[in-house]
């Protein structure tokens, strides 16, 4: 079987996986757990304030701030740019309303995985804790093979989403702009992962912590200015994604062909690979915050898909679209370049603006899913892997930025519908004991 054939099987699997069925099954859960816990998307100021401030009664690994911040790296990556990106050259404008839509209503999810990872976790012999959708599925229901079927999963998956697609976005991006050869790109990358996850959690922590409000920031601002310079086309580009999201036709031009199952499965897919609302990796670190209460983390866990997605997914969107329309003799048809010609039109910085971004955010990524694996690994054998498992990780960064990945964008909705499935499965089944702890709570 050759390279392509591989590539086209795995495309298939993903589009049969993300059907109907797997999109009712997302969605349907958002919003079932939105109207159950009475719309706690109304709670995000709150939720913002408690996840700057520092619960010193509770018992944890590091700070609320600290989980938020690991969470956010993991999230925050290319996802946000290439991944929207991707998701309108293929869907159409439209598949920003759904990205975003799955962002507003994934709040409520994320906020349920938070509970439920605080609420079942446990305390090692060492005083580390432990949690995450494998200890719900197992404490929680009694559904020991599930769980163990979700960390295989999240484990495999952390070279893939969370490793490989993110160091090769890095390599390609500082030979293209730099003209640094990828053999050096990833070997400074490996070393560089290698020093932080040597520290674990609270050295993750204290990095994330640092890094994702100064690279959100930059990122955001660059995006605003975008939209300064096609400001006489923002309002035209918002119309034009609310109506191709129902009538793709309406975008007129190369997307014509586009169905709203097409649309509405880019937009969801993509939505789901940037905030990884209902995915069941953010809870894992959302775990070990020292909190008292699991309503309280779970506020603060669900402000992470109201950045991710509410705010720069859906600024991304905009500025692709905008540009779509004040540039139309543009190559929309690529994802990367319909990017890179958006932050052209910033004078000056706006490339490397761009790279900066691409950098900072696939690297945090990669930080934060060295974790999430790292957990899934210790559910399934205890510590005695753990360090094969960093020097593999390790290594797959370097691999992954040397090696040209057609297949890794195919193979993480793959992998991304799959860890879904027993997450959200094991949301639905405990959603009375997150309600029961939502009503009980001072903090919602």
């Amino acid at each position: 079987m050759t390279l392509q054939d591989l590539n086209a099987l795995i495309a298939e699997a993903a589009s049969q996986l993300w059907g109907w069925p797997m999109i009712l099954l997302l969605l349907g859960t958002h919003m079932y757990l939105t109207v159950r816990l009475r719309f706690p998307q109304r709670r995000i100021f709150h939720a913002i304030r408690l996840s700057v401030s520092r619960d010193s009664d509770g018992e944890g690994d590091v700070s609320q701030f600290g989980a938020l911040a690991t969470s956010l790296a993991a999230t925050i990556g290319t996802g946000n740019i290439v991944g929207v990106a991707t998701a309108v050259a293929l869907g159409g404008p439209g598949a920003v309303f759904w990205c975003w839509l799955t962002g507003v209503l994934g709040m409520a999810t994320k906020y349920s995985e938070g509970l439920l990872a605080v609420k079942y976790r446990v305390k090692t012999s060492d005083g580390t804790m432990l949690g995450g959708p494998m200890y719900a599925l197992e404490r929680g229901l009694g559904w020991k093979s599930m769980a163990v079927a979700f960390c295989v999963l999240t484990a495999i998956a952390s070279f893939g989403i969370g490793n490989t697609v993110q160091s090769n976005a890095i390599s390609m991006l500082c030979a293209e702009t730099y003209g640094l050869p990828p053999l050096w790109t990833g070997v400074a990358t490996a070393l560089l992962v290698g020093l932080v996850i040597l520290f674990g959690v609270r050295g993750i922590a204290r990095v994330c912590s640092m890094f994702v409000p100064l690279m959100a920031l930059c990122y955001v601002l660059g995006c605003i200015a975008i939209l300064c310079v096609n400001g006489a086309y923002v309002w035209d580009a918002l119309c034009l994604i609310c109506r191709s999201a129902f009538n793709p036709s309406a975008a007129g031009g190369g997307f014509v062909g586009t169905s709203i199952m097409v649309t509405a499965r880019y937009g969801i897919a993509r939505g789901l690979f940037s905030n990884e609302s209902g995915l069941g990796s953010a809870p894992i670190v959302a775990a070990a915050a020292q909190t008292r209460d699991p309503v309280r983390q779970a506020l603060v866990s669900s402000t992470a898909t109201f950045w991710d997605t509410v705010v720069i997914c859906a600024l991304t969107g905009l500025v692709l679209v905008s540009s779509i329309i004040a540039y139309p003799d543009v190559d929309y048809g690529s994802g990367a370049t319909l990017t890179k010609m958006a932050f052209e039109k910033i004078p000056v910085i706006g490339p490397s603006l761009l790279t900066f971004g691409i950098i900072t955010f696939a690297f945090s990524t990669i930080l934060g899913w060295s974790y999430y694996g790292e957990r899934a690994v210790e559910y399934l054998s205890g510590k005695r892997y753990l360090i094969l498992y960093r020097v593999l990780y390790v290594g797959a960064v370097f691999v992954g930025a040397i090696v040209q990945l057609h297949v890794v964008w195919n193979v993480a909705d793959l992998l991304n519908g799959l860890m879904a499935i027993p997450n959200l499965v094991s949301l639905l089944a405990l959603a009375g004991v997150i309600v029961a702890e939502t009503r009980q709570s001072a903090d919602f």
